[in-house]
């Protein structure tokens, strides 16, 4: 076989150990074997719920697995055509065969990003929130740039995007902003953007035309729906009312109608003025808050080296995430992944898939963070 053939069953064979790591193939193997036996007790539908609950289970894994069987399959075949037909000299079968191995391969990428995204709560809408850290109005103005670059991102993916709270800063850009991103898979793509953000560049703030860093962090957490239930004492919240800030004009209420509850034990502290009613401000402000417990419960989850939290460690020097430079030249670059952009221009304007989906692979592996050197 040729070398760019030999690269793509290379792809396609990394392609399944990745999905076979993702599946735990043994454990799930065992696990439907169980579930076919269940599946003809009569007995299991005595509890409809947990019944329906179950099939789900099974259908999943049959699809997985049965799913990573078609692909070894058609993988060998395909390679074996290619031998024979080299051997008989039949240039059209190696060409059908050639063809099949890199449509195999573009659905086993496909496959890759699907299985990327089958989290616990991936599949829900989720709330992101942008604070700005170090370095004042430059920060304020970087956190407003980094609210513009996911609103654009999500457009781009067909989400619907709300804005459920905003504070200005004194100057320039915000402190703070929340967005509600609503589409299917919205928190799957979007969880591995929390953390800090480091921008360089010339500041349009600076008479002096001098270069500055500047941080501002991601927090993204998942909508919680009423299947997931999260007990919260309302005597463990402080819950704050005040006025909106806004653009002006009409957009700013001259009531108090914006609600901040802070959840005493996790410290934890959500805002909404998306509403003109104070009622329908709290009632939210409590979904974001369920949502946000619900989030940390599933960090406990995961390795701790992908529990660390963008609002859980300063917003400053030594704890970016991503690092996008201006000037003196253009680069965006991932600090865990060491994917680059020499477009950052692109990247500003919502082009993130390609740092999303690396992160997401480099979770899905289990692979600790890369040792990439920052950007100066």
């Amino acid at each position: 076989m040729r070398s760019e053939i030999e690269n793509i069953v290379d792809e396609i064979k990394q392609a399944i150990s990745l999905l076979r790591r993702h599946l735990d193939w043994d454990q799930a193997v065992r696990r439907l074997d169980w579930l076919n036996n269940k599946a003809e007790d009569p007995s299991l539908w005595n509890d409809a719920a947990e019944a329906q609950k179950l099939m789900r289970e099974r259908q999943q894994l049959d699809d997985g697995i049965n799913g990573l069987r078609r692909f070894e399959q058609q993988l060998r075949d395909n390679i074996e055509l290619i031998e024979l037909g080299e051997e008989e000299g039949d240039a059209a079968i190696v060409a059908d065969a050639e063809q099949a191995l890199r449509e195999l391969r573009n659905e086993a990428a496909k496959k890759q990003v699907e299985a990327m995204l089958s989290g616990e709560a991936d599949q829900n809408d989720t709330y992101l929130e942008v604070h700005s850290g170090a370095g004042g109005t430059e920060s304020q103005d970087w956190a407003n740039m980094l609210l513009r670059m996911y609103t654009r991102w999500s457009e781009r993916q067909g989400y619907k995007v709300e804005l459920m709270e905003i504070q200005d800063g004194e100057e320039a850009g915000i402190k703070s902003a929340t967005l509600l991103v609503k589409g299917h898979n919205a928190y799957g793509w979007l969880k591995t953007e929390s953390g800090v953000h480091r921008l360089v560049r010339i500041s349009p703030y600076d008479s002096n035309a001098r270069r500055h860093t500047s941080f501002s962090s991601i927090w993204v957490y998942p909508v919680v729906d009423d299947s997931i239930q999260i007990d919260i004492n309302e005597s463990d919240c402080r819950i704050d009312t005040y006025r909106s800030s806004g653009a002006g004009g009409q957009h700013v209420n001259t009531t108090d109608s914006a609600v901040r509850i802070t959840h005493m034990p996790s410290g934890i502290v959500v805002q909404c003025q998306q509403e003109r009613s104070q009622h329908k401000n709290r009632a939210k402000a409590w979904d974001m808050l369920r949502a946000r417990l619900y989030e940390s419960e599933l960090k406990k989850r995961e390795d701790a080296a992908n529990a660390e939290a963008a609002s859980k460690t300063d917003i400053g020097w030594g704890h970016q995430i991503r690092s996008y430079v201006l000037q003196p030249y253009q680069l965006v670059k991932d600090l865990r992944t060491g994917v680059e952009s020499t477009a950052p221009g692109d990247v500003l304007d919502g082009e993130l898939n390609e740092f999303m989906e690396a992160a997401l692979a480099h979770r899905v592996s289990g692979g600790a963070d890369a040792a990439v050197d920052d950007l100066n």
